[in-house]
C-alpha cells in the first residue's frame, strides 16, 4: 500500500495563488507518473496535471498557463503551483501516483492521497 500525503490546500481569494505538495514513501523509487486530480461538489474527478519521471507534463485545458506541476524524483515529491485562481477551481485536490518500483518488483496501478480542499472565493 502506497500512502500519499498532500498539503497546502486552503481558502484563497480569486486571483490568488496556492501551492500544493505531495510526498510519496521514501522506500519506493522509479515512480512513473505523479500528478494531481480534482473533484468539485457534484462532479466527477478530473485530471488537473501530471508529470512523468522524464519531466514530460500534461495539463487540463482549463488550467494551462495558470498551474505548474513539478516533481523531485530524489525526494519522491510532486507539487502544483496554482496561480490566478478562479472560483471554478474550488475542489478537493488529490495526489496521484502511477507505477513504481520497490525492491526488485515493479508495481502498476494508480494510488491516491486522501485529498486536500482548495476553496477560491469570488
Amino acid at each position: 500500500q502506497v500512502q500519499l500525503v498532500e498539503s497546502g490546500g486552503g481558502l484563497v481569494q480569486a486571483g490568488g495563488s496556492l501551492r500544493l505538495s505531495c510526498v510519496a514513501p521514501k522506500n519506493i523509487f522509479n515512480i512513473h507518473i505523479m500528478g494531481w486530480y480534482r473533484q468539485a461538489p457534484g462532479k466527477q474527478r478530473e485530471l488537473v496535471a501530471t508529470i512523468k519521471r522524464s519531466g514530460n507534463t500534461n495539463y487540463a485545458d482549463s488550467v494551462k498557463g495558470r498551474f505548474t506541476v513539478s516533481r523531485d524524483n530524489a525526494q519522491n515529491t510532486v507539487a502544483l503551483q496554482m496561480n490566478s485562481l478562479k472560483p471554478e477551481d474550488t475542489a478537493v485536490y488529490y495526489c496521484n501516483l502511477e507505477g513504481y518500483s520497490s525492491g526488485d518488483a515493479y508495481y502498476t496501478g494508480n494510488y491516491w492521497g486522501k485529498g486536500t480542499l482548495v476553496t477560491v472565493s469570488s
